[in-house]
């Protein structure tokens, strides 16, 4: 299937922020735990673009302490598809 871009990332994490009535702020630099974006979110959104790219995305519970913002989620499943 191939790698999904940065704005079809930023759709799928939009469509799993609506489904909780939540919507994505238009600034990548927004704070997760402000917008309410929780780990489990994240997991549904990991889901979601295994779904789409037709790959299993491999990463460690350590480098996910590190994401704080939108743009941090991003750029970390950008490097996952990259692998």
């Amino acid at each position: 299937m191939g790698a999904l871009s940065r704005n079809e990332l930023r759709g799928i994490m939009a469509d799993v922020l609506a489904a909780q009535g939540k919507s994505i702020p238009a600034e990548d630099s927004a704070v997760l735990e402000q917008i309410g974006f929780r780990s489990l979110d994240f997991s549904e959104l990991a889901l979601r673009v295994e779904d789409e790219i037709g790959e299993e995305l491999n990463f460690d519970a350590p480098e996910l302490r590190q994401i704080r913002t939108i743009s941090d989620v991003l750029d970390f499943l950008e490097q996952l598809q990259a692998a």
